[in-house]
């Protein structure tokens, strides 16, 4: 493998837990998240609607952000686009940008009122005088965004849309809903989304944005460090979950920028398993599959444990297939490269180590995937069942240049994660044709070894000119695991 180079250093430990609770509990960390050296200027959101104006054709151009919870003390969390627009973080905000020939020809923020009889219940707002001032954008009252948007509609203009729109073909959201209330108000009304548009330029990242999404990473890490010391026989998923959510927090992340994920035994072979109530049983693996989010940004990396803290042959044949895969995949990440090499190298990896195994017939079998034997499908797809990896930023699946561009470039900020998933039932899936009779009787006998063992290993990169950065450097390899693993000798529970 290639040397990658070190993003950045490790954070310090955090606190374990024993069977009592915290053994100790550190001095909260000083650092908040409008301290944070990467926080985003307001300058850098009107930076952002002017590319996006250059995007656009001549009209208006409206922005919805998400609304107050329906339920009392149920926690808000902005719409990312709305977010990367305006970085307004209150509910029933909205955006309207006249476009003329390719320019913002004027931004008007739409926030609520100030009223300090109902803040006493939710919290101060900023009001709209507050608004301009914070993101230096002219502001009004969300009460008059109606009247406004008409008379610019009446005026002649086009509509062009983000928010939370269409998510659902079965069911309309709440914008969805505003919409149509405009479109009934004024008949013909052309309205498109602009969706697609704001995504492709997420997928850039600014400096501000990556420093973000290495703080992220950085608790990311100190998580699993602390994670590798509270898996134990018979303790719970959710302490394991709580572990790591305790670190995001004392860290001054605002959140998991995902549902945490904590799968031993059988559930290690869920991919987005996230019940986490399961026992920790002595001889079975775990994944644990977690990420940060500081001011939106998110990090998103995967280890898989094994609950003894030591591997047994079985589980160290199918991790160490997952390891090669992923090094096959960094070899490939290389400034200007296509990023289907990636995946290509990580696959035919996999697919090498599954047939030594005899979990698979060769390289590149296939097997029937359908009753009648017309459809044929890779063997590789029994035990691999995802894609290698995703660009991150405001979502834990956010845009990346690649996805774009087809190749690898600066900025380039994105998971290598594969993954192979050995189901109990697997044999029984597979339709009972003659050709797959073979296949399926070898199974059978393999899944006596190697059944309920799911194994993911998936750390964030970031590309420059220099070379690929790894941004969540930790123990990955099988001793440096069960190293890590060392230090919570002496429990057997949590």
């Amino acid at each position: 493998m290639k040397k990658l180079t070190i993003a950045f250093a490790l954070v310090a430990s955090a606190t374990t837990l024993s069977a009592q609770g915290p053994a100790a509990v550190s001095a909260p960390d000083t650092a908040v998240r409008s301290e944070l050296p990467g926080s985003i200027a307001a300058s850098e959101f009107v930076s952002r609607r002017q590319k996006l104006a250059a995007k656009l054709p001549n009209g208006v151009f409206l922005a919805l952000g998400a609304g107050e919870p329906r339920v009392d003390y149920l926690s808000f969390f902005q719409i990312p686009v709305f977010r990367y627009l305006t970085g307004v973080l209150e509910p029933d905000a909205a955006l309207i940008m006249h476009v003329q020939d390719g320019q913002d020809a004027g931004s008007t923020l739409f926030v609520q009122r100030r009223d300090p009889a109902r803040e006493v219940w939710s919290g101060k707002r900023m009001g709209p005088e507050g608004a301009a001032a914070r993101y230096a954008t002219p502001a009004r009252p969300r009460d008059q965004l109606d009247a406004v948007l008409d008379s610019m509609i009446s005026a002649g203009h086009a509509l062009q849309v983000v928010g939370d729109l269409g998510v659902d073909p079965g069911k309309t959201t709440e914008h969805d809903q505003y919409l149509a209330r405009v479109r009934a108000r004024h008949e013909g009304l052309s309205v498109t989304t602009a969706t697609g548009k704001v995504a492709e330029l997420r997928a850039y990242k600014s400096e501000a944005e990556l420093a973000l999404i290495k703080r992220a990473t950085e608790l990311t890490v100190e998580a699993h460090t602390e994670v590798a010391k509270v898996v134990v026989p018979n303790g719970y998923e959710y302490q394991v979950q709580a572990m790591a959510e305790y670190v995001f927090r004392r860290g001054g992340a605002e959140r998991p920028s995902f549902a945490t994920i904590v799968g031993t035994g059988e559930n290690s072979t869920v991919l987005h398993y996230n019940t986490n109530d399961a026992l920790l049983k002595p001889g079975d693996m775990v994944v644990v599959d977690i990420g940060a989010s500081v001011e939106g940004y998110a990090a998103d990396m995967t280890r898989s444990y094994p609950v003894n803290g030591t591997f047994s042959p079985a589980q160290r044949e199918i991790y160490q297939i997952v390891r090669d895969a992923q090094a096959a995949a960094e070899r490939e990440a290389v400034n200007g490269a296509p990023a289907r090499r990636m995946n290509e190298a990580a696959s035919a990896s996999m697919a090498r180590g599954l047939a030594k195994l005899g979990l698979m017939d060769s390289v590149g079998a296939t097997y029937d995937c359908s009753d009648d034997g017309k459809r044929q499908c890779s063997q590789l797809s029994l035990f691999y069942l995802h894609g290698l990896g995703h660009g991150i930023g405001l979502e834990v699946h956010d845009p990346d240049r690649y996805y774009y561009e087809q190749k690898l470039g600066p900025g380039s900020v994105f998971t290598i994660e594969p993954g192979v998933y050995v189901r109990a039932n697997l044999a029984d899936l597979l339709p009972a044709t003659e050709r797959n009779a073979p296949l399926i009787s070898r199974l059978r006998s393999l899944l006596q070894t190697y059944a309920n063992i799911g194994v993911r290993i998936e750390d964030d990169y970031l590309v420059t000119e220099s070379g690929l950065q790894w941004l969540t450097r930790s123990p990955r390899e099988i001793p440096e695991i069960e190293a890590a693993m060392a230090a919570r000798k002496g429990r057997s529970t949590m």
